[in-house]
């Protein structure tokens, strides 16, 4: 049975756009509430048992809602999924209504690979460079490979950067080489 994620993600990206919504605290609200779900396994088995009605469970809801203070049209999203029984699929919907958001507003993934960890200035400085570079908001990911030497690469989409110091050496090779 194919997925209907994509269905339920682009109707809420719809409801969050008409209402105005901002998308990065909509995502983070959705986020929050999905994390709340998965760190409860008594939540989960409540929601998702058949033999308790949906008014015992719509109050739930609203309560957790009210201390999280989510926005009405997230509380009624989650009511939604919740009585078209689809709270197994909560993490794919927010897959693709993340996915929905950069889409429309622009952003882009990036791998950023570098020989050592990065403390948060420099990601955050990197980011904004790559930001530059792709002329989009980034959301970046990273990996470490020692192999590098120094410096990063970056990969966004089929396109990759290559400034470390391990394809800086080879660079100079080649040109020896080639004298």
């Amino acid at each position: 049975m194919a997925s209907s994620a994509p269905r339920y993600a682009r109707a809420f990206a719809d409801v969050a756009e008409s209402a105005g919504l901002n998308a990065v605290t909509t995502q983070q609200q959705m986020r929050d509430f999905a994390d709340t779900l998965a760190d409860s396994h008594e939540l989960r088995e409540f929601l998702e048992n058949p033999s308790i009605e949906m008014p015992k469970k719509l109050k739930v809801v609203d309560a957790i809602a009210a201390r999280m203070k989510l926005f009405p049209q997230v509380r009624n999203f989650v009511a939604v999924i919740l009585e078209h029984h689809r709270l197994a699929e909560l993490e794919d919907i927010l897959t693709e209504y993340r996915d929905l958001v950069d889409e429309h507003g622009g952003a882009v993934e990036a791998l950023i690979t570098s020989a050592r960890p990065m403390n948060p200035q420099d990601r955050a400085q990197m980011e904004s460079q790559i930001a530059k570079l792709a002329g989009a908001r980034v959301r970046a990911s990273y990996a470490e490979d020692a192999s590098l030497l120094g410096g990063a690469v970056v990969e966004i989409g089929s396109t990759v950067y290559d400034g470390s110091v391990r394809a800086q050496l080879q660079q100079l090779k080649q040109k020896l080489v080639n004298a």
